[in-house]
């Protein structure tokens, strides 16, 4: 079987629809190109493999010591933590960050990395939902690249994530075991891998229990949805033993509705979170949460990235690493004041 011809900057040029010379000021990073034109080629260059002076599909045409983050959004302490774990680990072996939020949506993943050929030599990418693991796979294929939070099913590809299944039934085993058993669930988005997870946790432990009442609201992981949620569901008249909430940001502002109703955490509701973001010990009470070893993902994940560069590989060994999360408990879900009960009885 013959090997395919491999792809020349004029070929690039004529499947653009633009001269040889515009296709050489975006691989140069040019001024003179409009944005438009840019991803044109850029997504022309990509998809026809084409590497400049004999290089090959696989291989960034030069090495910048620059590692390439996608991230489905830059807001927030948990991305903030994330970020910190890899660019202190990145610069402490000589490497810097090229950092840029790209949503959900396949396009959206697919021009940031058009946008970062040739500037970084390979890609750390969270994969915020199934329909974006998939495009990221195919990043995969062409640079050294590192998904994170991709889930158990990711497949043949290096992978980092944490366990959110044990983490989210931990956490419901703990609320069930204090005694509560109307409890609300603030869901994560429809689609986003690690709010999948957790839902799913949660759903197979109140099977195991036949006096559990759980109802679900969605909370999108945002603060105000959640607070607009647990603010109507409080209205209603419902009032649940504890809300366990998918993250901590959506258990703040739960906490926050619950005080506006003229009720105490945890004395009237329990409220409990996930991924123990830094602030959250720091709260009035403090949050009960799962520990998700945040600074970790981003040094572990950089680390594995870094190790296949300095060696010259084009891909990053399959290997899916599944990192524990812990419960962590403090004031807020009630368990200091049932060890108190209790010794008193």
């Amino acid at each position: 079987m013959s090997t395919p011809p491999t792809p020349t900057i004029r070929d690039v040029a004529k499947a653009a629809g633009v001269s040889i010379a515009t296709v050489s000021r975006v691989l140069n990073d040019a001024a003179r190109v409009t944005e438009d034109t840019r991803h044109r080629v850029r997504a022309v260059v990509d998809k026809m493999g084409y590497a400049p002076h004999g290089g090959t599909r696989s291989v960034m045409v030069r090495r910048t010591r620059t590692l390439g983050v996608l991230l489905p959004e830059l807001y927030g302490e948990f991305f903030s933590e994330f970020i910190r774990g890899i660019d202190e680990t990145a610069k402490k072996h000589g490497f810097l960050t090229l950092v840029t939020s790209a949503r959900r949506e396949a396009h959206e993943i697919a021009a940031a990395v058009s946008n970062m050929r040739g500037r970084v030599d390979g890609f750390l990418a969270v994969s915020p939902s199934v329909a974006a693991r998939a495009t990221l796979a195919e990043v995969a294929e062409r640079y050294p690249t590192v998904l994170v939070g991709a889930g158990s099913d990711v497949g043949d590809f290096a992978a980092l994530s944490v366990n959110n299944f044990q983490g989210a039934a931990t956490m419901m085993k703990h609320l069930l075991s204090l005694g509560h058993r109307r409890i609300v669930f603030l869901r994560g988005p429809a689609g986003q891998v690690d709010a999948g997870e957790r839902l799913h946790a949660v759903r197979e432990v109140v099977n195991w229990y036949d006096d559990c009442d759980l109802t679900e609201l969605a909370g999108e992981f945002r603060m105000d949805t959640a607070y607009e949620a647990v603010a109507q569901l409080l209205q209603s008249g419902e009032r649940p033993d504890a809300i366990f909430a998918a993250n901590d940001t959506m258990a703040i502002g739960a906490i926050s509705a619950v005080r506006d109703a003229d009720l105490r955490v945890p004395d009237d509701i329990a409220i409990t979170g996930f991924d123990d973001t830094p602030m959250t010990r720091f709260l009035s009470p403090p949050l009960t949460t799962v520990r998700m070893p945040i600074y970790a993902l981003g040094e572990r994940a950089a680390l594995r990235l870094i190790d296949t560069l300095r060696g010259g590989g084009t891909a990053v060994p399959a290997n899916h690493e599944i990192l524990p999360a812990q419960l962590v408990i403090r004031s807020s879900c009630g368990a200091a004041r049932k060890m108190m009960e209790a010794a008193d009885s």
